[in-house]
């Protein structure tokens, strides 16, 4: 009896691991994020400045994600008026964004070169000490949480154009 249960047991477990996976894929980087306890700022960021509907589209997008943490090291009083500014808010966040799904293992070919956001501007990519800088400063804290339509790697700053 218990030979027999055991391998139902596994292939159950398994078949709600992969369900459960397959439910964060289908999720858009908007609800990946909105999902995340530590994307609050930035997910009520991202409403003010009336960027949901783009972040749910088709992309593929790569967005580097700044965490709670990192929007606090703005100041209380930066964060407050940059909900309060629709459009610098907005460049802010777009700098952040880039078109394409690149993934880790490809950002790291990247050492030396520029990505160009979708805010026009560029920012640049370094390797050093085996983690990913962007602009010199910004760490690449995690990378690689999918989303139905592209990719998001956890920054610890936010990156001002």
């Amino acid at each position: 009896f218990t030979m027999t249960i055991r391998p139902l047991i596994a292939a159950t477990l398994m078949g709600f691991a992969l369900v459960s996976f397959a439910r964060a894929e289908e999720k858009t980087i908007v609800g990946v994020a909105a999902g995340n306890d530590s994307f609050k700022t930035l997910v009520a960021a991202v409403k003010a400045a009336g960027l949901v509907e783009a972040l749910e589209g088709k992309g593929p997008f790569t967005v580097f994600a700044p965490t709670d943490e990192a929007f606090a090291k703005l100041g209380k009083d930066k964060i407050e008026a940059l909900l309060k500014d629709k459009e610098t808010l907005g460049a802010i966040l777009k700098y952040h964004v880039v078109s394409g799904k690149v993934m880790a293992e490809q950002a790291v070919k990247l050492n030396g070169k520029s990505a160009k956001t979708l805010n026009g501007k560029e920012f640049k990519i370094e390797v050093k000490d085996g983690g990913v800088l962007l602009n010199g400063k910004v760490k690449v804290i995690k990378t690689d949480i999918t989303a139905s339509n592209g990719v998001i790697h956890v920054i610890d700053a936010v990156l001002v154009p």
